[in-house]
């Protein structure tokens, strides 16, 4: 009842003080008549007070989103069900979810009454051009007797999580260099044994059946061995995202970063789909194995919260990848490198890994003086040409390039930047 009172509207605050004046006038001219209407008037609002005031704690209500993972700029469907749990129907019903700014304004949904035991959906959309993790929620629900004289709040604490991750563009299918480079020893093959002696062994792994050791390879070697039966080819990728916050330029959707992002979660899930094995790396620390199950959510997810790092640099990316030697094929993201960056990345090689680089000009998202264009370009193709001497194939990548059209090249290598290599080096022994 307290609380219904604090929850009284400027007109029931108005029945109140009115029939405070017809009271006290009632009593100095001795009406009755005046004194029932003080009654009234005072009833009314203490009625609605108490009214409202229960039932707003018999009310239930559930959220849904649909679906709970979209990319960006795509729609997502909230529907809100309350159901009015008393025996008495409600009055006017205001419905306020709370968002994040990024999904928009709060909507307000306004619902005349509910009956006894009624229950209603309402719905409405939100979307959402920035990649990120959204609380939807609480919802606040305001209600109103019929008569407008008290007006009371109830706030239900659940929320439900929404998550904008990068658009996926669909990629057509290149036979990749280094996709026979897998974990395996063989693709999809038996190997034939034909006696304890001749048996086809190799070393002991974490996780193998015991039961495989072959137990004269293991004293002759000294190493613990087991046999290979026929073992399943492992098509292995890795991709790596560089978050260097001084490698990646402009702001917004439209930022350089934000197609890097997006080009790292086509890449793995087309990757995934042709049947690779694969491992997302970020300069962050982020470092995500694709399972058959839940692998492209996985990824994704890691991918919707990613951020430019100030103090990220290419020797911790390396570290990164390094501390888990998958070899197989290594598709890198990155931004603007220095000629010293880009020779740090030959590391990634060392295991015969097949490396290829999608190397943005991030000097390409900015207006620059045509001075200040020339000398970034000139940067962007020395680091080019460090990683071509070092063993990657590269792809030069500009403001406005499309994944799409870029992909075919990881499988026919860089001649552009070879072309360049080779004009540049017979410059430089002219010059001499």
């Amino acid at each position: 009842m307290r609380d219904g009172l604090r929850g009284l509207t400027t007109r029931g605050r108005s029945f109140l003080a009115a029939a405070v004046a017809a009271a006290i006038s009632a009593g100095i001219l001795g009406e009755k008549d005046l004194l029932r209407v003080a009654v009234l008037l005072a009833v009314l609002p203490l009625l609605a007070a108490l009214y409202v005031g229960r039932s707003r704690y018999k009310l239930a209500c559930h959220r849904s989103l649909e679906p709970h993972r979209v990319p960006v700029g795509a729609t997502a469907r909230v529907v809100l069900r309350l159901q009015n749990m008393s025996r008495l129907p409600t009055g006017t019903l205001l419905l306020e979810d709370r968002l994040p700014y990024a999904l928009g304004s709060r909507p307000r949904v306004v619902l005349e009454r509910l009956g006894a035991h009624q229950a209603s959906s309402v719905a409405y959309t939100v979307r959402a051009d920035v990649r990120g993790r959204y609380e939807v929620g609480p919802l606040v629900v305001r209600m109103t007797d019929p008569f407008g004289l008290c007006e009371l709040s109830r706030a239900f604490p659940g929320t439900d999580r929404l998550t904008v991750v990068p658009q996926v563009v669909p990629l057509p299918s290149v036979r990749l260099p280094g996709e026979y480079a897998g974990s395996g020893e063989s693709r999809a093959r038996s190997v034939a044994v034909h006696g304890e002696d001749d048996a086809a062994t190799r070393e002991y792994r974490r996780g193998d059946d015991l039961r495989r050791v072959h137990w004269k390879s293991t004293a002759r070697t000294g190493e613990l061995m087991v046999r290979r039966e026929e073992q399943p080819w492992e098509s292995r990728a890795t991709v790596l995202l560089d978050t260097r916050a001084y490698g990646h330029q402009g702001d917004g959707p439209t930022a350089s970063f934000e197609w890097a992002v997006s080009a790292a979660a086509s890449i793995a899930v087309h990757l995934r789909q042709a049947g690779y094995k694969l491992r997302l790396v970020t300069g962050s620390g982020a470092d995500v194995d694709a399972t058959e199950g839940a692998g492209d959510g996985l990824l994704l997810d890691q991918l919707a919260e990613v951020r430019l790092d100030q103090r990220v640099e290419i020797t911790t990316l390396v570290q990164h990848v390094r501390q888990r030697a998958d070899g197989g094929l290594i598709i890198g993201l990155f931004g603007s490198l220095s000629t010293a960056e880009a020779e740090l990345l030959a590391g990634l090689r060392a295991n015969g890994a097949t490396c290829v680089c999608f190397l943005l000009d991030s000097s390409a998202w900015l207006n620059l003086p045509t001075p200040a264009r020339a000398e970034a370009d000139q940067a962007h193709d020395n680091a080019a040409l460090a990683l071509l001497h070092s063993g990657w194939r590269v792809i030069g990548v500009d403001h406005g390039g499309r994944l799409a059209a870029l992909w075919p090249q990881a499988g026919r290598g860089s001649q552009g930047f070879a072309l360049r290599a080779a004009m540049a080096e017979t410059v430089a022994g002219g010059v001499r």
